[in-house]
């Protein structure tokens, strides 16, 4: 089901609205859900893995795991900050070790589309240290666009990723969708990322303030659009991002993975970049595996995406169930996401 090159548009800049993260403890509401049907109902608890605090997953996870336990009878999420999309995929087998911190193993993750599928070949981060059962992955959909987003000052020289050689350049957390993706964008212009930078691993939040202080020219940074940090830094700094539609990255990282697309960001999304600006863009999706019970799965994917009009988050508009499978690649369904498909008709 990979999905070839297409143009996604991005709408008009909104105005940032203050998204505070939600636990998942609200007691569930009198609704059919799984194991409904009379008596006392035992609650499930299920774990939710994010990204975070500065970044989307974390606001936007809290929100969802709220949104299940509000319409879920027998349904509690709770969510807890990781470093995204390569540390979940591991959390997903079992707890992990974060900078001297155990995270604990999750039933539910966010990662991106193209990570999953490396963590399911055995890929990119998980080349040296693949996971021990892969073939357990299974999709339940997508959340929204993750789009990568090269950010510079307005009035830098810095006009292609060629021009980062030699500069200071925050490349993202190590483990992080970002980082990744960055790597493999730098050696699409045949810069080496330990070698022709002076790489920073910052979260995106600390490397959006980085950027506005002059300590960094250049932030990568896989976020929502408009992303939060840069918002926040461009209302005193005016940014620009930089272009990512080129014949480098078409005929190198786009020829290589199909789970990346090309998508506009329009003019005046941010202060000082004035212009449209092509990017790239892959999928925030939300991933199990086969143990999780199939009617769970099923309402889940049902509640998340009927209710997506009740999420605050900027990106709640974007949860939608017709870009619900695209780019899943070799991961297989949820076979409870399956049926869900199936009864809706995208499938």
């Amino acid at each position: 089901m990979s999905v070839g090159r297409r143009t996604v548009r991005a709408s008009a800049a909104i105005a940032l609205a203050g998204v505070v993260g939600l636990s998942a403890c609200a007691a569930p509401e009198d609704t059919e859900g799984p194991g409904s049907g009379g008596g006392e109902e035992e609650t499930t608890f299920l774990q939710l893995a994010t990204g975070s605090t500065g970044g989307t997953y974390y606001p936007l996870g809290g929100e969802i795991a709220q949104l299940w336990g509000d319409n879920i009878e027998g349904i509690q999420v709770d969510t807890f900050a990781t470093g995204a999309s390569v540390q979940n995929m591991r959390v997903l087998e079992g707890a992990v070790e974060n900078e001297g911190e155990s995270i604990d193993q999750s039933e539910l993750v966010m990662a991106i589309n193209g990570v999953a599928n490396q963590a399911l070949a055995g890929e990119g981060p998980f080349a040296d240290e693949p996971l021990a059962n892969p073939g357990d992955i299974r999709a339940l959909g997508n959340i929204y666009p993750e789009v990568m987003q090269v950010v510079v000052s307005a009035d830098s020289d810095i006009e292609s990723i060629a021009d980062l050689e030699g500069m200071n350049v925050e490349i993202g957390p190590p483990g992080s969708g970002t980082e990744v993706a960055a790597r493999a964008i730098l050696e699409s212009y045949g810069l080496d990322p330990d070698e022709d930078i002076n790489a920073f691993d910052s979260t995106f939040g600390d490397a959006a303030t980085a950027l506005g202080d002059g300590q960094v020219d250049a932030a990568f940074g896989i976020l929502s659009v408009p992303a939060a940090g840069i918002v926040e830094v461009s209302a005193s700094n005016d940014v620009r991002l930089l272009p990512l539609d080129t014949e480098e990255i078409e005929s190198g990282l786009m020829a290589e993975d199909p789970s990346y697309s090309i998508l506009e960001i329009a003019g005046g999304t941010y202060n000082g970049q004035d212009d449209p600006v092509n990017t790239l863009t892959q999928w925030a999706t939300l991933y199990t595996t086969s143990a999780l019970d199939e009617d769970t799965a099923y309402e889940l994917v049902r509640v998340m995406y009927e209710n997506a009009g009740d999420i605050g988050h900027d990106v709640g508009s974007q949860v939608l169930l017709e870009t619900a499978i695209d780019g899943l690649g070799d991961v297989e369904l949820h076979p409870g996401a399956q049926r869900y498909y199936e009864e809706q008709g995208i499938l």
